[in-house]
């Protein structure tokens, strides 16, 4: 054999090995995908379980202060529909401020994008959720996540009285095929009797002529953070959003690709609060938090996560919700980045 026809082949050998190899990689990552199982869950779980201990059960809601800080449930709903729980799967909690992203779901699909936005930025913020931020300059919320932009998101939503929240409740309730799901009347009580901060966002917004209704709108934003809600039910949500607005079992009655689009960005954007840039860059999905401890997150094309442990960190974010999905990220190279 000459000089030219070993080196050939010899080339030939390393392309051939190079393109095996990637498909070896390929392969072991889709797979790897479809080997999520409860017991996988099960072990991120109880790695993770005691990282309640760094956190606090939120109590400036006085009724959310009495959640049992080592409950933990971990939910993942896999692309064919396929639910997996492991944990305290049968734990209700409050959904707080997950409930701002189907507020703007409806919010978007009544009075279009442009129309929502003319009111509010697209922007991220440095500041805690509940920081009054420039309302005060430019007269206008940073984001719908934050709690100016989601009391002014659910003001946008048509109708009297409770209508706007009977709306976001029956939108959950389709998500997740839990006609069960309510609010606590118990937790909205608490939360209206102390929600001084919000109402000044409230009336300041009102002032600024973003709002022109009266405070039963207010009122509606106060329900619709007390809706109570599952692990399962958040993985369902977050599944929702990840493939274009259509449900777990396949309905597609508000599939809305742009819709989908616009949540998740928000989601990426600003939904863990001032933390949502080092979480973008740790675990690089669209994800909604609550401080009831509740996390949603979704996987773009794939699959919904829900996690619940009600000590939070010192951004208002799920403790030990934070390491398990960070742990099952990695683990399966979910992240888009």
């Amino acid at each position: 054999m000459n000089n030219n026809s070993f080196l050939l082949s010899a080339k030939g050998i390393c392309i051939a090995a190079f393109l095996s190899l990637n498909t070896v990689v390929y392969a072991q990552k889709t797979a790897g995908i479809s080997a999520v199982s409860e017991k996988t869950l099960s072990t991120i779980l109880e790695k993770n379980r005691a990282f309640y201990t760094q956190g606090k059960v939120a109590d400036y809601i006085p009724e959310l202060g009495k959640m049992d800080a080592k409950a933990i449930a971990f939910s993942v709903v896999e692309k064919n529909g396929k639910v997996l729980n492991v944990g305290d799967v049968q734990k209700k909690f409050t959904m707080q401020s997950i409930s701002k992203i189907i507020a703007l779901m409806i919010a978007v699909n009544e009075k279009g994008e442009a129309n929502v936005f003319d009111k509010m930025g697209y922007f991220g913020t440095d500041k805690p959720f509940n920081h009054f931020s420039n309302l005060e300059t430019t007269g206008k919320p940073l984001n719908p996540m934050m709690n100016a932009g989601a009391i002014l998101t659910t003001s946008l939503i048509s109708g009297d009285g409770e209508k706007p929240f009977r709306k976001i409740l029956d939108m959950v309730r389709y998500i997740t095929k839990n006609q069960t799901i309510d609010y606590s009347k118990s937790v909205y009580e608490s939360e209206k009797s102390t929600g001084h901060r919000n109402r000044g966002m409230f009336y300041l917004m009102k002032n600024n002529g973003l709002i022109t209704g009266n405070e039963d709108q207010l009122d509606n934003y106060f329900r619709q953070c007390s809706i109570e809600v599952t692990a399962e039910d958040l993985a369902k949500i977050g599944y929702f959003f990840a493939n274009e607005c259509v449900r777990f079992d396949g309905d597609s009655q508000y599939k809305n690709t742009e819709v989908a689009q616009l949540i998740e960005s928000q989601m990426l954007t600003a939904g863990m609060y001032e933390f949502s840039g080092e979480y973008t860059r740790t675990v690089g999905l669209p994800s909604k938090s609550g401080v009831g401890g509740g996390i949603t997150v979704s996987v773009p094309g794939k699959m919904g996560i829900g996690v619940f442990s009600p000590a939070l960190d010192q951004h208002g974010n799920s403790a030990a919700g934070y390491h398990m999905i960070l742990d099952f990220v990695k683990q399966y190279h979910l992240s888009l980045f």
